[in-house]
């Protein structure tokens, strides 16, 4: 190739590449130019909306601030509006409290003035009633205080008369309810139970062959019968009485031991310390086993089965025991009897009214060893032993000292009154019988309007005659009643009394 046209070329390219340089830098300064102006034009345009928009801004700020003033205001005006409401109401009542005020002051003035006139009227009056009061007494005969009591007495009748006819009424209805069925229980029970008794005594009497006997039991110096007592912790009686010797002594298994021991020297014929040492344990055995057999017997009877070893033991002990005539285990069994009938014509257990009927008397065994009544003996006796709250509750409330809370505790107690009621159970000495019968009478002599008292039915029922002025019949009611309760309080009998009060008129005339 002809390198002119070469170096022509490369020239060329050369030109032409300067020349597109240049065009290229002119365009680019044109563009630039252009740019700028645009931007220039742009801000300006920017600048301009920007016042716009905050002339705007400014004058929506102003309208705002005006509106917020006006509410201000407005609120400003209401509540002043308010506050004058408040202090003009204020003002009205402030003049109502000075207008009540005065009228306050008025009516304490006025209230002042009649106080003094009700105090002077008062005094009218006081003088007044006295003057009354002196015309009254005068004309009556009869002072206040007599005719105050009078009054009082004669309201104290109406009320009697009218408790009479509440006692008269409630009694009525108890009866009628109670009565039938109560007497159906207790006969069929009464019926269905025997028992035997035997003499109440704290001594027994020892029979001997003949009373060279006598110095032999007491020995040389006395030395036998020291030794006897000593040994039994029982007394020996040597008197004057005929082909007897005496044993006495309140523990009634120690008095029964001694009186085998004393039998048994006297069949032996040999009256020695040493004899009589062997005798009484022998007979202290044979003692032992009889209160034992006596126990189990009496748990044998009754169904009881699970009784504790030693409450078996002292209720054995009952064998020799006797109270008023009755003996007192053949009454346990009775009571338990009586008390398990009742319970099952009640349509009760009968197992436990047996049971406590026939530990009710345990105490009785132990008494003479422990201070306090026997039902309360019994009560902890039983509770020792293992015996059930209600067991030793009735136990406890048999003579009422406890109030009596459950049924068997009744059955209990009803069960032990009539075995100790029924006639023939018991029996007393003749003076104390009639020092009874006597106490019953006074004390029903010793109320007012009682003319006569006769103590019927060996001192289980006292009839009282009345006079028919002094007493009317809602005073008989009453008047019962008190002689009843008198005699529950100061005496102690088996049993109940019955008080029987009779009011009767009589118009008495002659035909001449």
């Amino acid at each position: 190739m002809d390198p002119m046209i070469v170096i022509v070329a490369v020239i060329t390219l050369v030109i032409g590449a300067l020349i597109g340089f240049v065009l290229t830098r002119f365009i680019l300064n044109a563009n630039a130019k252009s740019a700028i102006a645009n931007a220039e034009k742009t801000l300006q345009d920017a600048e301009k909306q920007a016042e716009t928009l905050k002339r705007e801004a400014l004058v929506e700020a102003k309208d705002a601030a005006y509106q917020i003033k006006q509410e201000a205001d407005r609120d400003a005006n209401e509540r002043r509006k308010e506050i004058k409401s408040l202090e003009s109401r204020l003002m009205q009542r402030e003049e109502s409290l000075d207008k009540r005020v005065e009228s306050l002051d008025a009516r304490e003035h006025q209230l002042s003035s009649l106080s003094g006139q009700v105090e002077r009227k008062q005094k009218d009056l006081d003088t007044a009633l006295a003057s009354v009061n002196t015309d009254l007494e005068r004309i009556a005969q009869m002072s206040t205080e007599e005719a105050r009591n009078e009054l009082l007495e004669r309201v104290r009748n109406d009320v009697t008369r009218e408790a009479a006819a509440i006692i008269r009424d409630s009694e009525q209805q108890t009866r009628n309810e109670a009565d039938k069925k109560a007497r159906e229980i207790l006969s069929l029970a009464i019926q269905r139970v025997a028992a035997d008794h035997s003499a109440e005594h704290t001594v027994s009497s020892v029979a001997i062959p003949s009373d060279d006997l006598k110095g032999r039991i007491i020995g040389r110096e006395g030395r036998n019968i020291r030794t006897f007592e000593q040994i039994t912790g029982i007394n020996l009686i040597i008197d004057d009485t005929p082909e007897v010797v005496v044993v006495s002594s309140f523990d009634p298994v120690r008095r029964e031991i001694g009186r085998i021991t004393l039998e048994n020297l006297i069949a032996d014929g040999r009256i020695q310390p040493a004899r009589i040492e062997e005798t009484y344990r022998k007979a202290t055995d044979l003692v032992m086993q009889q209160v034992q057999e006596a126990g189990d017997q009496a748990a044998f009877d009754t169904g009881i089965h699970d009784l504790h070893p030693e409450l078996i033991k002292t209720l054995g002990r009952l064998k020799f025991r006797t109270s008023y005539g009755q003996n007192v285990l053949n009454h346990s069994l009775e009571v338990a009897n009586l008390a398990g009938v009742m319970a099952s014509e009640l349509g009760l257990d009968p197992t436990q009214a047996k049971r406590a009927g026939l530990l009710h008397d345990l105490g009785k065994a132990i008494d003479h060893e422990v201070e306090g009544s026997h039902a309360v003996i019994g009560a902890d006796l039983a509770r020792r032993f293992g015996e059930s709250p209600e067991i030793v509750h009735a136990i406890e409330a048999h003579h009422n000292d406890v109030e009596p809370a459950t049924v068997v505790a009744v059955l209990v107690q009803a069960a032990d009154a009539i075995s100790a009621a029924r006639p023939g159970a018991r029996r007393e000495t003749i003076e104390s019988y009639i020092k009874r019968l006597e106490k019953l009478e006074s004390i029903a002599n010793g109320h007012k309007g009682v003319e006569k008292t006769y103590a019927m039915q060996a001192g289980r029922e006292i009839r009282v005659m009345v006079e028919p002025d002094t007493i009317s019949d809602a005073d008989a009611v009453v008047l019962a009643h008190d002689i009843a309760k008198q005699i529950e309080d100061e005496m102690e009998y088996p049993g109940q009394v019955k008080v029987l009060v009779i009011r009767e008129s009589r118009s008495v005339d002659y035909a001449k």
